[in-house]
């Protein structure tokens, strides 16, 4: 008796797969985990205190429904000074995390007959929640390093396109969206009146590259740009649950409106530890990225040594999304076989919408990613000889 909109709902891969190693790990099972995006860093010391002065301060009423005003204020004053967008506090909100901030930004702007483009490869839940909010979804093809182009949007584009799905660094693929590309994409969005929803949560994880929103170029596509973020990665708070979002007011009234009948505000006791990530030391955020870098350029040299997989540097975020077509195995059989005979936790490519590739993430530590990387190219080398 469940609804066509629940059953029409696919199970998140990445979480499915996490789950599944996890309970195997539980079980005693030596298992190296490359599922989940989740950094391996604990939440800084600063932050956990903050939460903890704000029980002991009783602040543990309901709040606005879109936030506090003081962590409002925090993120405005973060998207002024890292972002270059000049939002007004009535253009912020705050969300249950940033998969929730996606969410009521879709089913606030998208409805039955709208189309919505989404570039492949994708995270798992853009599809889902699209779907939920009853529009279709238009798969837009990536170049051959998976970054997205003007000309390969424009090819998508009707008069029934409502929005378009922007995630730069990328996940799965790491890619980040060139600067001279995101401003011929805005002049798109400008000249066909279309959103753009611009999850920029891997933002700090650049590596050198830089980090342009889209929301910063003017005032015209700014009214068209919904900037969806969270403190999740970037201060290790992916338990704390709070998300956040700068848009027009009426985007934002919607997104509210929309929360105060699901979740209401988010837990405020999380909302103080944010407050305090984002207007507090910024050491961890350096220490995260250097470590990261680290791991990425050791994650990319050691996959292409292994035989029958070959990948292209990833430029951000802390993914590695190899081509294992060498394999001769699709990319859930091979997820599937690496885990239950090698004890090595990986996302398929199909989940991202791109066969033929797995997603590991490098948000491990290097001892973990050195084994896990053994493991695959023993089990490989013993898979390749048995066929």
């Amino acid at each position: 008796m469940l609804s066509q909109r629940v059953r029409n709902i696919a199970p998140s891969a990445t979480l499915s797969i996490d789950a599944k190693a996890k309970q195997l790990k539980k079980e005693g099972k030596d298992v190296v985990i490359f599922g989940a995006g989740e950094p391996d860093f604990n939440t800084p010391e600063n932050i956990k205190q903050a939460a903890k002065k704000a029980i002991d301060n009783n602040i543990t009423r309901y709040t606005p429904v879109g936030g506090m005003p003081e962590l409002k204020k925090a993120v405005a004053d973060k998207f002024s000074n890292f972002n270059k967008i000049n939002y007004d506090v009535s253009e912020i909100t705050i969300g249950c995390g940033g998969k929730h901030i996606l969410y009521n930004a879709m089913v606030s702007v998208l409805e039955k007959g709208d189309e919505a483009i989404l570039p492949v490869p994708y995270w798992v839940s853009f599809e889902e929640i699209i779907k939920i909010a009853e529009a279709k979804v238009v798969l837009c093809e990536t170049d051959e390093n998976f970054k997205l182009t003007a000309e390969k949007v424009e090819e998508k584009i009707t008069n029934k396109t409502k929005l378009l799905i922007l995630n730069s660094p990328n996940n799965p693929s790491g890619a980040i969206v060139e600067p001279s590309e995101i401003k011929k994409i805005a002049k798109l969005a400008v000249d066909n009146n279309f959103y753009v929803i611009s999850d920029e949560v891997y933002e700090y994880f650049t590596y050198g590259k830089e980090h342009l929103s889209m929301a910063s170029l003017d005032d015209e596509i700014k009214q068209l740009v919904i900037t969806c973020n969270s403190v999740s990665k970037t201060y290790a708070m992916t338990g704390w649950r709070i998300g956040y979002c700068g848009a027009s007011k009426e985007v934002i009234k919607g997104m509210e409106n929309l929360q105060s009948h699901s979740t209401s505000n988010p837990s405020n006791i999380a909302q103080m530890a944010a407050l305090e990530a984002l207007t507090g030391p910024q050491d961890s955020v350096k220490q995260m990225i250097k470590a990261f870098d680290e791991r990425r350029k050791f994650i990319h040299k050691r996959l292409n040594e292994i035989d029958g997989i070959s990948c292209i540097e990833p430029e951000g975020a802390f993914y590695a999304f190899p081509n294992i077509e060498g394999s001769g195995m699709d990319s859930m059989t091979f997820a599937s076989k690496l885990l239950d005979e090698a004890l090595v936790a990986v996302v398929p490519g199909a989940a991202f919408g791109k066969e033929g590739y797995i997603r590991l993430s490098y948000a491990t530590s290097m001892h973990e990613i050195e084994r896990g990387l053994d493991r695959i190219e023993k089990w490989l080398n013993q898979t390749t000889i048995k066929a």
